[in-house]
């Protein structure tokens, strides 16, 4: 496959997982436009330079879709001149702040009864297949946003993983992107350098140890049954992705032709 990432593409020091999603192949014949749809985790800890650079990209709009737990952890966004800043929570990936908080604090044995046996990567498919199903209003409002007024922008959450991955997949959906893109795109963010960084309480030498990684891995891998999952709840729900869109999205046939005029070259 085409490279899919710009080979300038910027490793910046206080922010994950950034890109942009430009140069994405759609099944008819076009690309996604480069600077009009970037991709990260979350801002908190952005750098003076790293702010510099994201203010260089003429950013419209960015979509932040972590909750209040989440801000309360990472902190606020830093605040960039003439951005707009849009916050709307989509569900915790995996159940909320509970559970995070026992990802961070729990001793090994807990670990083990919350995650082990194939638990972890079941809690993420139900969590993406129920964004899919219940996040409706949010994910059309940021297509309509797209749409109107809102390039470039950035979507982020907190890793740039699991509910920005939804929101720029579903994107891609209506911009007709290849599926086979679609999933590549979501799979870079298992690059080293992009991965969100486990943060666990605990000082104990063990609090790191490779079967506390390993039980905990589900949990900040990006892998492809994840966003099958999602995919199948489109046609399980819906019947097809323009189904979806229309009905599920409230996306008319004229908004989509503007979203595709706005991110396409």
């Amino acid at each position: 496959m085409t490279q899919q990432i710009p080979s300038t593409e910027p490793e910046l020091a206080g922010v994950r997982n950034f890109r942009d999603v430009g140069g994405l192949p759609t099944v008819d014949g076009r690309r996604v436009r480069h600077g009009v749809l970037y991709r990260s985790g979350h801002l908190a800890h952005a750098t003076d330079d790293d702010a510099a650079f994201l203010s260089s990209l003429g950013l419209h709009t960015i979509f932040d879709f972590r909750n209040a737990a989440d801000q309360k952890l990472e902190g606020p966004d830093v605040e960039l001149p003439g951005v707009r800043n849009v916050n709307l929570p989509l569900s915790d990936p995996a159940d909320g702040a509970e559970f995070w908080k026992m990802v961070r604090d729990g001793d090994v044995d807990q670990l083990r009864a919350l995650l082990d046996g194939g638990k972890a990567a079941g809690r993420m498919i139900a969590s993406y297949r129920t964004i899919i199903k219940h996040r409706t209003a949010e994910h059309s409002r940021v297509l309509h946003a797209l749409a109107e007024d809102s390039v470039p922008a950035l979507m982020h959450c907190a890793a740039g993983k699991d509910r920005a991955g939804l929101s720029v997949a579903i994107t891609l959906l209506a911009l007709g992107v290849e599926r086979e893109a679609i999933v590549a795109d979501y799979l870079e963010s298992n690059a080293k350098h992009r991965r969100y960084k486990v943060r666990r309480s605990s000082s104990s030498p063990n609090a790191y140890s490779p079967e506390i990684m390993e039980l905990l891995s589900p949990l900040f891998d990006a892998r492809a049954e994840y966003l099958q999952a999602a995919f199948d709840t489109v046609e399980e729900t819906w019947g097809d992705v323009d189904t979806y869109l229309e009905q599920g999205l409230k996306l008319s046939p004229a908004s989509r032709e503007r979203l595709r005029e706005r991110l396409l070259d």
